[in-house]
């Protein structure tokens, strides 16, 4: 089956290119994808220069809007979604989410990055995380309207669940990630953390009525 590496980016200049050259050295993934949702920096230089083919939105959609654009111009089987802000990504974590998908024992595998001894916390929280490797009938199993922002990852999640396709979780040890609080400071990384988790809990409940509905 065929791989490709799809990594939605907002303003990751810093870290992009690393990530890119990580999973380029995984024998495992044929392409890899970066969707600059609308930087106002250099992260689709920097992509681009670490080897990655670039499509850029001109201003910014959202993330599942990204995930969207990366996918649509994939025709691979198999799909690595990444963050762009990752640090210490290493072709074995790469080949870690991919392994159980590519033997058919998982439709979908979402990885945790390595929280050290709040492990356990992190594990019991919604299952929100951007490093997943995942089979094309998961995502095509999401209805669009559930792409929406942070809650994309929800809906991939309660495609997988609803739909009966089976997921796994893979602990990433040493990956770690550029936290919002070095990016934009205190203030504004608060307010952030606010806005995802209340569009998560807004997704949830979204998915939960998709699938009264019929929709999954």
């Amino acid at each position: 089956m065929t791989v490709d590496a799809i990594i939605p980016a907002l303003n990751e200049e810093r870290t992009v290119g690393a990530v890119v050259r990580a999973v380029r050295r995984s024998p495992w993934v044929r392409a890899v994808i970066v969707v600059d949702d609308g930087s106002s920096d250099q992260t689709a230089v920097r992509a681009k220069e670490a080897g990655a083919r670039v499509i850029r939105h001109p201003a910014r959609r959202g993330k599942g809007a990204a995930l969207a654009t990366g996918v649509q111009a994939s025709d691979a089987d198999v799909w690595v979604f990444l963050d762009a802000d990752l640090f210490r990504l290493a072709p074995a974590h790469v080949e870690q989410l991919l392994a159980p998908v590519l033997a058919g024992r998982l439709s979908m595998n979402i990885g945790l990055r390595d929280h050290g001894p709040w492990e356990w916390l992190a594990a019991r929280l919604p299952l929100v995380s951007g490093q997943r490797a995942l089979r094309r009938a998961v995502f095509e199993g999401v209805p669009a309207r559930l792409l929406h922002g942070y809650g994309a990852e929800i809906a991939l999640n309660a495609a997988c669940r609803y739909r009966k396709f089976p997921y796994g979780i893979a602990h990433l040890r040493g990956l770690a990630v550029r936290r919002k609080f070095d990016k934009v400071g205190v203030r504004r990384a608060l307010w952030q953390y606010v806005r995802m988790w209340s569009q998560v809990a807004a997704a949830m409940f979204r998915a939960r009525l998709a699938h009264m509905r019929g929709d999954f």
